[in-house]
């Protein structure tokens, strides 16, 4: 048995030809265009951390060929009054021009990364809110088999960045998404020169506990990493499934 791979001059399609003494068949026949996967970065933030964060995640997802990335914010749930008082009002001008997330869009994704700031090493109640709102899309399984990924925000170092990701772990994994971290082959994550954020469940950073402290390079380095990382591995998924589909299919000449 021989098996020959051959691309045609000048076209799109890949055949792989098998044959065994006088028997000869074209058992492949492949449509190359390049797929463009789509990645949605999806952030609650207060006073612009996560913000700072969610920026350098699509960074690192434009890194990778052939992928889109689009960013949202949830719905802020905080009245106006009380945002103004602790200065969030103010912060948030700098990230009003996002557009606001729907829980409908979340299905034209094929990755989507979340960002959240901890609260009581939980996610924030927006964002709680907004993936509370997507019962129909597991009712029809809408999510499953996609990637899903999350960041986070602590005011100290042991606010409960670990907790709030792999919490909000918890419910992407009842919506069917394929769950993806950060892993050491960053090597941000090993930094023991600072203190600084970064876990193997996602990137994440701290704020201080008045706010004031912004994301370190270290943080942002891994952030960027996890836009990257998510992007590589849902482009490689993504083109799997379409090569095993295209390999179900009859041939066309």
């Amino acid at each position: 048995m021989v098996k020959i791979d051959a691309t045609w001059p000048h076209s799109h399609y890949k055949y792989i030809i098998q044959y065994s003494g006088l028997n000869l068949s074209l058992i492949f026949c492949w449509k190359g265009y390049p797929m463009q996967t789509k990645v949605q970065v999806i952030f609650y933030s207060m006073f612009g951390h996560i913000y700072k964060m969610a920026e350098e995640i699509v960074k690192g997802v434009q890194l990778v060929s052939d992928v889109e990335v689009e960013i949202f914010r949830v719905p802020e749930l905080v009245p106006d009054t009380i945002l103004e008082k602790s200065g969030a009002k103010a912060a948030q001008e700098a990230f009003s021009h996002i557009p606001i997330a729907t829980v409908d869009h979340l299905a034209d994704a094929d990755a989507i990364i979340f960002g959240t700031p901890t609260r009581y090493g939980n996610m924030c109640a927006q964002m709680r809110n907004f993936l509370d709102q997507t019962g129909g899309l597991w009712m029809k399984n809408a999510l499953a088999g996609k990637v899903g990924s999350v960041f986070a925000s602590t005011g100290t170092q042991h606010g409960g960045q670990e907790t709030t990701i792999t919490s909000f772990h918890t419910t992407l994994f009842h919506l069917g998404l394929i769950v993806v971290g950060v892993p050491y082959a960053e090597a941000g994550l090993t930094n023991m020169n600072e203190i600084t954020g970064g876990t193997p469940y996602g990137a994440t950073t701290l704020a201080g506990a008045k706010g004031d402290r912004q994301p370190s390079e270290n943080e942002l380095t891994i952030a960027r990493y996890q836009g990257k990382h998510v992007a590589d591995i849902t482009k490689a998924l993504k083109l799997g499934r379409e090569s095993m589909q295209q390999m179900k299919k009859p041939l066309d000449y």
